[in-house]
């Protein structure tokens, strides 16, 4: 294995690691426990779980993946803060878009080449990135699984009060 392909390996690994572990954990509370806040007056954990399905949803078009999936995520667990929108979709529903979402990205990440995910992503304009190269797919790949391991620290420890 090249040294390019090892550290591209290395992201995809940690992303697929936060992802699983946040699936499992997501998909199995119930819609009560879904309720619970992360700090008292803070985002609950229907909302976390939301807001991640909205960035990973985000990653289609930032990559040039193509559209979103789901672009109602951005306004209900993004654009506004928690409990500012009454309907929610419920935890079945919740459980398929993250299915869906996990799977189409995983996809798309395993056809990006090494030298594919050092090119820019949609988010950088072609003369910007001349100046910031580091702005490209796989820093944002990181980010994101960063941002990811984040939510889904808090989630743990909300679970576990």
């Amino acid at each position: 294995m090249t040294s390019d392909k090892g550290f591209v390996d290395a992201g995809l690994r940690s992303w697929r690691s936060n992802m699983d572990r946040a699936g499992k954990l997501f998909g199995s509370l119930t819609s009560s426990e879904l309720e619970i806040e992360v700090a008292p007056d803070r985002n609950r954990l229907i909302y976390i779980w939301g807001h991640l399905m909205a960035i990973n949803d985000g990653i289609l078009p930032l990559f040039a993946f193509g559209p979103r999936h789901y672009p109602d995520l951005e306004d209900m667990f993004v654009a506004k803060p928690d409990r500012a929108v009454e309907a929610l979709p419920g935890p079945a529903a919740l459980l398929n878009m993250w299915t869906e979402l996990d799977t189409a990205l995983w996809q798309e990440f395993q056809k990006l080449s090494p030298s594919d995910w050092l090119d820019r992503h949609q988010g950088i304009s072609p003369e910007d990135f001349i100046r910031e190269p580091h702005r490209n797919k796989y820093s944002s790949l990181l980010g994101r699984t960063a941002h990811l391991g984040y939510h889904l620290g808090q989630a743990n420890l909300a679970v576990r009060k």
